[in-house]
């Protein structure tokens, strides 16, 4: 049993001269050059520049912003986040004045603290949402009434507007969709007489 846990070292002999040959020695032979693995190796000065299609402006007729614009999926982005974090702003605002105002008359700190923070919570992230929401059916409506009359301009605007407050307060009844639609439409066409101002 001891073969099990010993092991006999047999030195092969080699025939005289011969040893054996290192890493360095085997590769310094052979005629290997890692820069021509690279894959632009063998362009040489053929290439100027990178051409992404991606990167391409919208070059829509009227399609000029206040930030270039790659197209539809960029200003729903934008106009989203943007409208998204100025509601939750402006309803964290709203929050922390009708927080201060309700529990002013409380003595104790930390009642008062967590009375302010539950009116922030409250508020902001529900202005947050509602305004993302009128962000985001409002720049789908826009860049698909552009897309089918070729052109933007303060028509789409405002009549994507009218459109979003319409359907963002269809279940309200029919007096609610009309002063929502009245607001919208009267708020971006503001927005276009205030880009058109500024451009």
């Amino acid at each position: 049993m001891s073969w099990l846990f010993t092991r006999k070292s047999e030195e092969k002999q080699k025939p005289d001269g011969e040893h054996e040959a290192t890493a360095s020695e085997l590769l310094s032979g052979t005629e290997f050059d890692p820069a021509v693995l690279h894959p632009l190796a063998n362009l040489g000065g053929s290439l100027d520049y990178l051409n992404i299609e991606e990167d391409t402006l919208s070059n829509l007729p009227g399609d000029s912003h206040a930030i270039p614009s790659r197209g539809w999926q960029d200003d729903l982005c934008y106009g989203t986040g943007t409208m998204y974090l100025g509601g939750l702003a402006v309803g964290g605002l709203w929050g922390l004045k009708e927080g201060l105002k309700k529990t002013e008359n409380l003595q104790v700190k930390k009642l008062r603290v967590n009375g302010i923070l539950n009116s922030v919570t409250r508020r902001g992230p529900f202005v947050g949402n509602s305004a993302g929401i009128l962000a985001m059916m409002y720049n789908s409506i826009n860049s698909f009434i552009g897309y089918k009359r070729g052109k933007h301009d303060w028509t789409n605007s405002v009549a994507a507007g009218a459109i979003t407050g319409a359907v963002f307060k269809s279940t309200r009844g029919v007096r609610a969709m009309g002063i929502s639609s009245a607001m919208i439409a009267g708020a971006a066409g503001a927005w276009c007489l205030l880009k058109r101002a500024f451009s």
